[in-house]
């Protein structure tokens, strides 16, 4: 599906589409025979015009769907429609008119009848799409059914793929639309920015009580694995949550990637872990973050040509990403091109100067090409977003191991400890604290985050 269009002129109401989009793309899914392009190859075409066979032809489907949202006060108005791509024809379309408070309702409505309609098509009963269906569907800012119930100080630190706070606060805010009501939708928070610290938010018993009710839903599994890895430090058991998921569903994309990424890197088993990453990637071919991660791993590797030439492409194709520019200038760091990095960095904070990856990148760049005071800058700067955000203690100690200041490196680290901080489950790894590893305290550090040496 199409992203749905807000048609409430205002941005503000873009949470309604994006639920509204969750549900559909959830209950399509299920069906048999039907393939659901994947949610981030649909992503580049929000807010731009619609050419279905375009679309159609560059994403190797056979049916688009779109739809449109307005809002008047407490009144909803959504259209969808499906279109053949191949013939241009509509298919099908239905107009819905609502009051806000059943809007919920109204989601499992809209799913449950297109479903209807789908299923006949695909058995031949009316004439359509074929049973080999392949339909477009719309990417998901926000997905938590459980966000609601967090303190609101927590909601904040949830995340939007736009990286923006302002997006961040009002999907949070209203994030009770997302609801679905279905087992699986209980497992489906997706934990994936670095700012993400509340350990709330991945709550092992979000995921087992997904899994009380339904023990074969891979994707439970796959979060609970996430949760165990990146919160507990419980590799073994997070291992084997990950290959219970798989077990369940070998194509579970996510799964295979979140297996590679989140355990089998940070343990050290770097080929296995690239090689499930790269099979996980296969299914999101034009998910930015997902390549990203692929060229991180070829960079720990010490593969700095083939990461920079793919990162270069990454970045070409989507120059504002919040990951685009970071992951850039640190492959540039780790070639020693430092003056190329800090360029890219400040030219990415003259349009966000709060951006923290792009601090983090920059400072250590400043410390390395040996300019202390310019690094100093960024850690003063972290330390004044500290007071209005949440600032991941690794991004500062990593700046304090680049300028050789271990003792407040580690006082940091100690704190990323304490506060479970996202980055420390890839300590071992992590090229940006290697100026680290030939101290004592880093080991003792692996030792107490259950890492081998």
């Amino acid at each position: 599906m199409l992203p749905f269009e807000n048609r409430s002129g205002d941005a503000d109401t873009d949470y309604l589409s994006d639920g509204l989009a969750d549900s559909l793309i959830y209950r399509l899914s299920q069906l048999p025979n039907l393939k659901v392009s994947p949610t981030s190859s649909v992503m580049r075409y929000k807010g731009k015009e619609t050419d279905v066979a375009k679309i159609a032809k560059e994403l190797e489907v056979d049916a688009v769907m779109s739809g449109r949202l307005s809002q008047r006060g407490d009144d909803l108005s959504i259209s969808v429609q499906l279109i053949d791509a191949r013939t241009k024809k509509l298919i099908w379309a239905e107009q819905y008119d609502r009051k806000m408070a059943d809007l919920l309702a109204t989601q499992r409505e809209i799913a449950t009848t297109i479903t209807q309609k789908l299923e006949l098509k695909l058995s031949g009963n009316e004439t359509g799409v074929s049973k080999n269906t392949q339909t477009i569907m719309r990417p998901t800012s926000f997905t938590c059914a459980d966000a609601t119930a967090l303190p609101s100080g927590q909601r904040k630190k949830c995340f939007a793929p736009s990286n923006t706070s302002s997006r961040l606060s009002s999907s949070i805010q209203n994030s009770h639309w997302h609801m679905l009501g279905s087992p699986k939708s209980m497992a489906l928070c997706r934990p994936i920015l670095t700012f993400l610290q509340e350990r709330p938010f991945l709550k092992q018993s979000r995921c087992r009580k997904a899994l009380e009710i339904d023990p074969t839903l891979s994707e439970a599994h796959t979060f609970l694995a996430y949760a165990q890895v990146i919160y507990d430090w419980n590799w073994a058991e997070g291992e084997r949550s990950f290959k219970r998921a798989l077990e369940l569903d070998p194509n579970n994309f996510s799964a295979h990637f979140r297996y590679g990424q989140i355990y089998l890197l940070p343990v050290g088993r770097v080929d296995e872990g690239i090689s499930e990453m790269t099979q996980g990637l296969k299914a999101e071919p034009l998910d930015v973050n997902m390549a990203v991660a692929v060229v991180w791993a070829n960079l720990i590797r010490g593969q700095y040509e083939e990461a920079l030439e793919q990162m270069r492409k990454i970045h070409d194709l989507e120059p504002n990403h919040p990951l685009s520019r970071s992951n850039l200038a640190s492959v540039l760091i780790e070639m020693r091109r430092y003056d190329e990095a800090i360029a890219l960095c400040e030219k990415g904070l003259q349009d966000d100067p709060n951006h923290q990856l792009l601090l983090s990148e920059v400072g250590i760049a400043y410390a390395r090409a040996d300019r202390r005071d310019k690094a100093e800058e960024i850690i003063a700067r972290y330390r004044e977003l500290e007071k209005t955000q949440w600032v991941p203690p690794t991004r500062i100690a990593v700046i304090y191991g680049a300028l050789g200041e271990k003792d407040k490196a580690f006082a940091e680290l100690e704190k990323a400890y304490e506060a479970r901080d996202w980055d420390m489950h890839r300590l071992k790894i992590s090229e940006d604290m290697r100026p680290l590893r030939d101290d004592p305290r880093f080991k003792a550090l692996l030792k107490r985050l259950n890492l081998p040496e």
